[in-house]
């Protein structure tokens, strides 16, 4: 199928992203790598009668290092994303975005604006608990990871506001493990655990409509990380989450595959904290 019929401006500004998204009274969509957008149009799913590109924007497509956090524009790459040496973590899921040519146009914007469950980047700000500017009509807020994936395809965004920049801490340690059926496909099941400032963080993804935090594994974690409390929270992701049947995997499978999942991220967390020389953040 072919995309139905739609108008296109280039804009240079958040301002003027915000009056064109305004004019298009509810009908507009922000276009920027296009990665997640483009099917989503070719299929029919949606049919905005404006698309705002946001490319030609300044100021929304830089990686800035602010001591233990990655500050970032909307129109960073996932490819940037891979490269960046600050956060491990970050290149870490990047390299499981698609393929290449995904990777160097989409953007981390657009993937956390797109709330896909399935997708790296939602998890990942859940887990790191990652602050997002938001700016509309009435100007900038700011909201918490946590409270901006209403649901599958569901962002806590109004029709006339933009994401503009993603805040997120870097770990001291963290562990990031997926299951796909071939890679670069979306996850049927992602676990990601962090360490930020002494405090353990653990969040699936892929398995239910909005990333989950398990705070049953990260209380279990933030006690003691003994062999069986890694163990038993790796288990309490797996009974924190009701994964139904699909084309691609039973309810049993998936429930097995995120505690085993769980489980690798936590190990490797653990391995990484463990080889921190005492003294080093």
């Amino acid at each position: 199928m072919k995309a139905a019929p739609f108008d296109y401006v280039r804009v240079d500004s958040i301002a003027g992203c915000v009056r064109a998204l305004q004019e298009a009274d509810g009908d507009g969509k922000i276009i920027a790598g296009g990665q997640s957008l483009a099917p989503v149009l070719a299929m029919r799913l949606a049919r905005p009668s404006l698309l705002v590109d946001i490319n030609r924007i300044p100021g929304i497509a830089a990686i800035e290092h602010r001591d233990d956090e990655l500050r970032m524009g909307a129109l960073v790459r996932h490819a940037d994303l891979l490269e960046q040496q600050h956060s491990p973590l970050l290149a870490a899921a990047a390299r499981w975005i698609g393929h290449p040519a995904i990777r160097s146009r989409g953007t981390l914007g657009g993937s956390i604006a797109h709330s896909d469950p399935s997708a790296e980047w939602p998890v990942v700000a859940a887990a790191l608990e990652a602050r997002l500017t938001v700016h509309g009509p009435s100007g900038s807020r700011e909201a918490a990871a946590g409270d901006f994936f209403l649901g599958p395809l569901e962002p806590d965004l109004q029709t006339d506001e933009v994401l503009v920049r993603v805040d997120m801490p870097i770990p001291e340690a963290w562990g990031f493990a997926e299951l796909s059926r071939r890679h670069g496909d979306f996850g049927l099941v992602m676990a990601v655990t962090a360490q930020v400032h002494g405090t353990w963080r653990v969040a699936i993804g892929g398995i239910a409509g909005v990333p989950l935090r398990v705070p049953e594994a990260e209380a279990l974690l933030n006690d003691t990380t003994s062999p069986e409390n890694v163990r038993a929270a790796a288990q309490a992701a797996a009974a924190a989450v009701s994964p139904g049947d699909d084309l691609h995997a039973s309810s049993r499978y998936r429930s097995a595959m995120v505690e085993e999942y769980a489980h690798r991220s936590i190990t490797q967390a653990l391995t990484q904290a463990t080889a921190r020389p005492v003294g080093v953040s």
